[in-house]
């Protein structure tokens, strides 16, 4: 059985380090290239099955040779594809991601396929039958439909919106979600005024505001929690968000569940930034650590 599918974006990712972003008109210099497999809903997949859970994906590729090597990638680490719908008519979604020499990340791509996922294509049975669905970027009516799955199902629903949260309206997933996932800007688009309790706001749902290299907070109907965050050498911020994600669903869920009444939201936080610390201090989007190093690193053995 699959304990936790992940359902959004599936890319394929180009990572150029260059010395410093370019102005218009300007020109900067590549000092390195990689090609990996990227997306949100990828990437915090392969983070939770690298803490040893069993992980699905719900998204889509081309029928290419990008969408084959992204594929392929997933099943080496053991993420269930099955769901992992294949379009003939649109290629594989690559982002091309501009990384300076202080880890700041441009991002540029094409639409491509990764959105190719109606409400139509979504296996009912499959979701209601894990413990946990994270939600990603992706089309709002089948984000809205896989919620509602499993909400009706009992299975409990995060989601991350991401960066397009301001241009699309999620509004009908976002009443299904029991946990969200936010940066600053992003709080700022969807709360209206109370930046210090979001979850009296959000009708008790518990958020979690991430402030980068400043740590972040999570307010629950109960309590709220903040954590500083972790000195940490940074060298590409790419992917240190869904490194987050996975790292705070992973303590919840060993737990018993995100809503549990054992659910430690604090530990949750702490391990989550370092999490993403970790994930920063390495190249690429792939970079989430394993339970083991996260716990050296926060025993301070790493």
């Amino acid at each position: 059985m699959v304990e936790v599918i992940t359902a959004g974006h599936v890319n394929w990712d180009v990572t150029l380090r260059v010395d410093a972003l370019p102005n218009p008109d300007g020109e900067a210099r590549i000092d390195s290239q990689q090609r990996s497999g990227g997306g949100s809903a990828a990437n915090v997949a392969v983070a939770l099955s690298g803490m040893d859970f069993d992980t699905g994906l719900v998204g889509s590729v081309g029928d290419d040779d990008n969408g084959l090597l992204a594929r392929r990638e997933l099943d080496e680490v053991g993420v269930d594809c099955t769901h992992l719908l294949e379009s003939e008519e649109n290629e594989t979604t690559t982002k091309y991601l501009i990384v300076d020499e202080r880890g700041e990340v441009m991002v540029l791509g094409n639409e491509g396929a990764n959105e190719a996922v109606t409400p139509a294509d979504v296996n009912p049975e499959y979701v209601r039958r894990a413990n946990h669905l994270h939600l990603t970027s992706q089309r709002p009516d089948t984000a809205a439909e896989l919620a509602r799955i499993a909400t009706e199902a009992g299975v409990s629903v995060s989601f991350d919106p991401g960066r397009r949260l301001a241009e699309r309206d999620f509004g009908a997933a976002l009443a299904y979600s029991d946990v969200m996932f936010l940066n600053d800007r992003e709080a700022r688009t969807i709360l209206d005024s109370d930046l210090e309790h979001p979850s009296s706001e959000l009708h008790g749902r518990v958020v979690v505001i991430k402030h980068g290299e400043a740590g972040a907070q999570v307010d629950t109907p109960e309590a709220s929690y903040d954590h500083p965050g972790f000195d940490a050498d940074v060298v590409d911020t790419t992917g240190a968000g869904d490194a987050f994600a996975a790292g705070f669903l992973a303590v919840l869920l060993r737990e018993g569940g995100v809503l549990g009444p054992d659910a430690d939201y604090e530990r949750a936080l702490e391990f989550a930034n370092a999490c993403g610390a970790l994930a920063a201090m390495e190249e690429g989007a792939r970079t989430a650590p394993s339970w083991g190093e996260v716990e050296a690193f926060l025993n301070g053995q790493f």
